[in-house]
């Protein structure tokens, strides 16, 4: 459980259990109950905003392109902020690895198993990635779970942390709604390769596969939604909260999944398509 999580079950007024008592059986500090980290200052939540923008364009750039950009555009910044804002917010060069966050040593990495496949199904290869999504005041993380066949986003949650816990909770809910994929790719991100998140799809039945090093268009579709997503809604409503940013989040997903046609799925909406493809897999 992340600390946040652990913060928000202690009740300071609570008759019957101190602060003290209530942080031991959750195992943190009192101190670490009280002390809240402080956040970006306004300049640096500016920059990271144009730093997300302009990646989605230029997913090449390194903190020495981006750097060179922002100067250009009239911002006084080096390339030290700039290296440390984008590991924040998960941001790696396609050219140096896939954009990913940095991967633990400690965890397994399954291989690759979509090399030469026809993805032609329902159900038949799931994949998810997290982004980040800058607001007026602050940032957020959401991590998608989206049919690839047919692009569908079969579940998503948004933290304010990259703990596994959002994740998981985001597959939990894809599974309970849609049954299993045969496969499930991913990057190699510690979210991804923790054994909290791939014992729940061995759990299932389901088969791993992670991209490797420099296959960071294996997952181009999950990418073109980040790309729709924040153009046509995280940056046109720059939501104040977490509540606006989740509403938003949910009208807009909805829009996508029932009202927007792909024309690689013939004109159909990625609903349609999941229900078409279902349909036929039963007939058959």
């Amino acid at each position: 459980m992340s600390l946040d999580r652990r913060r928000q079950l202690i009740e300071p007024g609570d008759p019957d259990l101190s602060v003290v008592r209530q942080c031991e059986l959750v195992s943190i500090s009192r101190s670490g109950f009280y002390h809240r980290p402080a956040g970006e200052t306004a300049l640096n939540l500016e920059v990271m905003r144009l730093i997300d923008a302009q990646f989605l364009q230029t997913p090449w750039y390194g903190s020495r392109q981006m750097a060179r950009h922002l100067r250009r555009e009239g911002y006084v910044v080096g390339r030290k902020r700039i290296r440390r804002l984008m590991a924040k917010m998960g941001l790696v060069p396609i050219y140096q690895r896939p954009r990913t966050t940095v991967p633990n040593p400690e965890h397994r990495i399954f291989p690759y198993l979509l090399r030469g496949l026809a993805i032609d199904r329902p159900n038949q290869v799931w994949c998810a990635d997290i982004t980040y999504l800058p607001m007026r005041r602050g940032f957020l993380y959401l991590v998608a779970v989206m049919d690839w066949a047919t692009r569908k986003v079969l579940a998503w949650r948004v933290s304010n942390t990259m703990e596994v816990e959002f994740c998981i909770e985001a597959l939990e809910e894809a599974l309970a709604r849609f049954g299993r994929p045969e496969i499930f790719n991913t990057d190699q991100g510690g979210q991804f390769t923790s054994p909290r998140f791939t014992g729940l799809l061995q759990q299932a039945g389901v088969r791993i596969s992670m991209d490797g090093r420099g296959r960071w268009m294996n997952n181009v579709f999950i990418e073109r939604l980040w790309r729709s997503l924040k153009y046509e809604c995280v940056y046109l409503y720059a939501f104040e909260t977490g509540s606006e940013l989740r509403a938003g989040l949910s009208k807009w997903i909805s829009y996508y999944n029932t009202a927007r046609p792909h024309s690689t799925l013939a004109g159909q909406t990625p609903d349609e398509a999941y229900r078409a493809g279902a349909v036929e897999r039963l007939a058959a």
